[in-house]
């Protein structure tokens, strides 16, 4: 890869409250897993030497706090237009800034380690391509690597890994499905979050005790 490539990280940020109702948690709970797994993520992508800088988009203050803490750039968002404006919020300000390309991660992957970040850019064959890693479930995307950044719009909440590997070949840019495991565990429901905790991992513990 390239030295003179640079990839920014995107983070779109539903407001705690209103985000994982099907985990039929109380708001106390909810809130307090979305806060660890926020931490999680940001921290992760903060340590990649691949990522130069991340983006946090939301209309939650505390969530762009968290940012804040991090030391990632933060972008507030109305929410009512959907994941997808914010998406392009972030890459409008990214190619203001120069950017070259971006991965766009959700919040709730908090297993993902920086070893992950670095096998999915192993994927990237051309300088026109779009990197997508599906949900366990395969019905989502919970990564995308985009080359350049403005190659294609993103089509979340729309059976989105399918759609945004249809846009690609659309768009005439190489793309791959990629299969990677920690990325794939995002937390929806009871049973991922179970899931999730049972890996023995110092996150894992933190969802543990926040469960209780």
């Amino acid at each position: 890869m390239s030295s003179k490539l640079r990839i920014g990280a995107i983070v779109p940020v539903k407001t705690f409250s209103r985000a994982k109702t099907r985990l039929s948690m109380s708001s106390e709970k909810t809130e307090k897993i979305c806060r660890i797994m926020l931490e999680s993520v940001l921290g992760t992508l903060l340590q990649s030497k691949i990522i130069e800088r991340v983006v946090i988009v939301s209309k939650d203050e505390a969530a762009l706090e968290i940012g804040k803490k991090f030391g990632a750039a933060q972008i507030y968002d109305h929410e009512e237009l959907g994941v997808n404006n914010a998406v392009k919020l972030a890459d409008d300000y990214l190619l203001r800034e120069d950017f070259d390309s971006t991965m766009v991660f959700p919040q709730d992957i908090p297993l993902i380690q920086v070893e992950d970040i670095d096998a999915l850019l192993n994927f990237r064959i051309k300088n026109r391509c779009v990197l997508v890693v599906p949900s366990r479930k395969f019905d989502g995307t919970n990564a995308l690597f985009r080359m350049p950044l403005d190659v294609m719009e993103t089509h979340y909440d729309e059976d989105s890994y399918k759609i945004h590997l249809d846009t690609a070949e659309k768009r005439n840019t190489a793309s791959s499905l990629v299969l990677i495991r920690r990325i794939m565990l995002d937390v929806d429901d009871q049973s991922d979050l179970n899931l999730i905790t049972s890996y023995n991992l110092p996150v894992s513990k933190s969802l543990r005790n926040a469960i209780i």
